[in-house]
């Protein structure tokens, strides 16, 4: 996933390396930075959405936390949604429902399972972020690397039209 970044719009779709920049076409370099473009988009909605799931665990493992500071048969409301609640009466502060996903949720024996559960969570999410992050970073250079060499290339083909220019003003003269 590292590498992800890197990767261009090449016929192979490998990596693509400044030497390989240089051999590129101006289109063919406009094709890589606009596909360098949409991954760097993806990265960064990947890596919001990475963020507000770890607000959202870090948010459970502090409920949990003052969830079992209460005493039984303590009254409460309880969220169905974000603006839904209901009133309830804690039962048990030790078995709890862990939401994993799509409307399935795992019971917990025990609080510290529960706990557990988001912190693994969290070191998972926060090790995706960090390896996302590296991508995104790479996937900039490339495309710092990608214009300037469009940059060189427009200079270069501009020179080039010059000097033609000027070899048919001297031979015309001549």
């Amino acid at each position: 996933m590292a590498s992800r970044g890197a990767k261009g719009a090449g016929a192979a779709g490998g990596v693509l390396k400044a030497s390989d920049l240089q051999k590129l076409s101006l289109d063919q370099l406009k094709a890589v930075k606009e596909q360098s473009d949409l991954e760097v988009n993806l990265l960064e909605d990947s890596l919001k959405k990475i963020s507000v799931a770890a607000a959202r665990l870090e948010a459970a493992a502090s409920a949990l936390d003052d969830l079992s500071l209460r005493p039984k048969g303590k009254k409460m409301l309880v969220p169905l949604t974000a603006s839904l609640y209901v009133s309830g009466t804690l039962d048990d502060s030790e078995k709890i429902l862990v939401d994993v996903g799509t409307g399935y949720f795992i019971e917990q024996k025990t609080m510290a399972e529960g706990k557990d559960y988001c912190v693994r969570k969290l070191s998972l999410l926060k090790s995706n972020h960090d390896e996302l992050s590296e991508g995104s970073h790479r996937s900039n250079v490339l495309i710092l690397v990608m214009q300037m060499a469009a940059k060189k290339k427009n200079v270069a083909d501009e020179s080039g039209l010059l000097l033609q220019a000027k070899i048919k003003q001297a031979s015309a003269s001549a």
